[in-house]
C-alpha cells in the first residue's frame, strides 16, 4: 500500500540555525525552503527534512547514510571541513582512524552539531 506513496526523511535538530550551518559547512548541503520549524533539503533524490525538537541526538543508531565511490578520499575532504569521524569498538565492529571494514565493504560514522549519527558508505 506505501510503496507507491512518498517518502521524507527526518532528521531531529535541537537548534535549527546550527544544525543548518553544519550541513552547509561540512556537507554542502543547502535548503531548497526553511520555515521556523525545519528546512527541506533533496539529498540525491531523498527528500529530507531537519525538523525542530528538544529529542535531537537520541538515537543511538545511523539516522542517514551516504554512499561513497571513494570513502578515503571523502573522509580526507570531509576531515578538511573539520568533521569528526567516530571511533568504535564493538563486537563486530572497529574502526582504525574512523574507518571499518567488512570485506569490500568500507564504513564511517560522524556526528552532526545535534549528536545524530549520519553514516558514509563505499561498496553497497
Amino acid at each position: 500500500m506505501f510503496s507507491i506513496k512518498h517518502a521524507v526523511a527526518m532528521i531531529p535538530a535541537s537548534d535549527l540555525g546550527r544544525a543548518m550551518a553544519w550541513y552547509e559547512e561540512k556537507l554542502g548541503l543547502r535548503p531548497e525552503r526553511k520555515e521556523d520549524y525545519g528546512a527541506s533539503y533533496t539529498i540525491g533524490g531523498l527528500d529530507v527534512f531537519l525538523y525542530v525538537t528538544d529529542y535531537a541526538g537520541t538515537a543511538q543508531h545511523t539516522i542517514l547514510s551516504f554512499t561513497s565511490e571513494d570513502l578515503v578520499a571523502d573522509m580526507k575532504a570531509l576531515r578538511a571541513r573539520g568533521v569528526v569521524f567516530e571511533d568504535y569498538d564493538l563486537p563486530g565492529l572497529k574502526t582504525v582512524d574512523g574507518l571499518a571494514e567488512f570485506g569490500p565493504v568500507k564504513n564511517a560514522w560522524v556526528k552532526d552539531s545535534e549528536g545524530n549519527i549520519l553514516g558514509f558508505v563505499e561498496g553497497m
